[in-house]
């Protein structure tokens, strides 16, 4: 008689269940913080978009010649939920004309995210002039913000009366 013993090539049933067990609870420890982080990227890149396309209606005004402003594609004022649309504006009124070209257009925030104006010169639409200087003398500040009440969660992009933004992390409660 051989004395012979068989090696274990395997793991048993309840070895594997406690494995996919363990898995799944640091999954569900993981997941929350994750979903933070994701929400915080997502409201930079907003808050970055919106700077650069200020940036940019700003480079176009002066370098084409004429007014070029940056219209909110929803309907409520203070609202730019829905995206924005930036354009040349040959006769100045911050509507969208056949005589007017696009420049480009940004698309819809994703759902709980929202972006509102202040009560100044932005609410439908915001303009540079020829000059580079903002149709707006007095300036005014977009809020961006996750949806959350926690003020952690919130942008602010600040636009002073000569047209430039700023982007700050500005704790304040959103809409």
């Amino acid at each position: 008689m051989s004395n012979k013993q068989t090696k274990s090539l395997g793991v048993t049933l309840i070895e594997l269940i406690i494995t996919i067990s363990i898995a799944a609870i640091l999954a569900g420890v993981a997941i929350p913080s994750f979903t933070s982080i994701i929400n915080s990227t997502r409201l930079t890149t907003y808050a970055n978009e919106l700077v650069a396309s200020l940036s940019l209606a700003r480079s176009e005004a002066v370098k084409r010649g004429v007014q070029i402003s940056i219209r909110r594609k929803g309907s409520t004022n203070q609202n730019w939920d829905s995206g924005w649309d930036i354009f040349t504006d040959l006769d100045g009124d911050g509507v969208f004309d056949t005589a007017d070209t696009l420049l480009k257009t940004y698309p819809a925030l994703i759902s709980g995210f929202t972006l509102r104006t202040g009560t100044a010169g932005y609410q439908t639409f915001a303009a540079y002039l020829p000059s580079g200087l903002s149709l707006s003398s007095s300036g005014d500040t977009f809020r961006l913000c996750t949806g959350s009440a926690d003020t952690a969660s919130s942008r602010a992009i600040e636009i002073n009366a000569l047209g430039r933004p700023k982007t700050s992390e500005e704790a304040t409660a959103c809409p």
